[in-house]
């Protein structure tokens, strides 16, 4: 009876160590988290409403102008289709990666991972070399007779979200890299030894398996295309603000910074709020 007890204190007390260590570790992640991004939201935010009053004049100009929301639900179309795009291109890259083995599967994971380590930059200066009117997509174009005069690829919102999808698709590729690495292969195999064809077992097993990856990559390529600055300023140009650009303009050309903070302000609960209903979505998905 005694060494039971003495064994349940034991576990106690190495369980109460284990919580102490844990907090003791999870304390300098608390703290950056606070210093580095919290406070500086909430001084933000705050300079948005006192001015040096109190006063709700910034909200309500984004309300009443036409403009601000026609910029907003821009910004959202525009990363709904990064996200859906960076799926498409970036599911097939993912299941290419799990399936080879050797030089094959380090190149292609080269391949993706290169331009992750590249500054954003330098691969949205590349877009511009490639689309602008003397670039190479109008130059080999011209060069076959397809058209007679260069186009207008430059400075829209098509060559935003192409730029967009390059830059962002390793972070939909990674998370379904993982999540499909980690699907038994002994699964598939079953799967055609019951006569499903290879569509069939892509369907009805793989691809239901690989949400989770599909799910966390999503999430992630839209939060990054909601709040993307470099790549909509650069291959955009001023004719495609999207919500990131136009506090980039706030901030540095008008020096309007409680404004800038109301519009972050915004975007900061459009992108809580859209996460959190796609979180319920998912939750009901399950459920169901």
């Amino acid at each position: 009876m005694a060494d039971v007890t003495a064994a349940s204190s034991d576990r106690t007390a190495a369980g109460q160590l284990s919580r102490s260590a844990s907090l003791a570790l999870a304390l300098p992640l608390v703290l950056l988290l606070v210093l580095a991004f919290l406070l500086p939201v909430a001084k933000l935010l705050m300079g948005s409403i006192f001015t040096p009053t109190p006063t709700a004049e910034n909200y309500l100009r984004i309300a009443q102008e036409p403009i601000f929301l026609r910029i907003l639900l821009r910004t959202v179309q525009t990363a709904a289709i990064v996200t859906l795009l960076a799926f498409v291109l970036g599911y097939p890259v993912a299941l290419v990666m799990t399936r080879l083995s050797g030089r094959a599967a380090m190149l292609v994971a080269a391949c993706v991972l290169i331009p992750l380590w590249t500054s954003v930059l330098v691969r949205s200066y590349a877009w511009i070399v490639l689309l602008q009117r003397t670039g190479v997509v109008n130059s080999t174009l011209m060069s076959w007779g397809l058209i007679d005069q260069p186009l207008k690829l430059i400075y829209t919102e098509g060559a935003v979200i192409v730029a967009m999808t390059h830059v962002l698709m390793p972070y939909m590729i990674l998370p379904i890299f993982s999540a499909l690495r980690s699907i038994p292969p002994e699964l598939e195999r079953a799967a055609r030894n019951l006569g499903a064809g290879p569509w069939t077992s892509f369907t009805a097993v793989t691809l239901p398996l690989s949400l989770p990856g599909v799910y966390a990559g999503a999430i992630m390529v839209f939060i990054l295309s909601l709040g993307f600055y470099v790549t909509p300023a650069l291959v955009g140009g001023p004719q495609n603000l999207t919500i990131a650009t136009l506090i980039g303009q706030q901030t540095t050309e008008l020096l309007n910074w409680p404004f800038a903070g109301a519009l972050a302000g915004v975007l900061l609960l459009v992108t809580l709020g859209l996460v959190g209903l796609f979180r319920r979505f998912l939750s009901f998905g399950k459920a169901a």
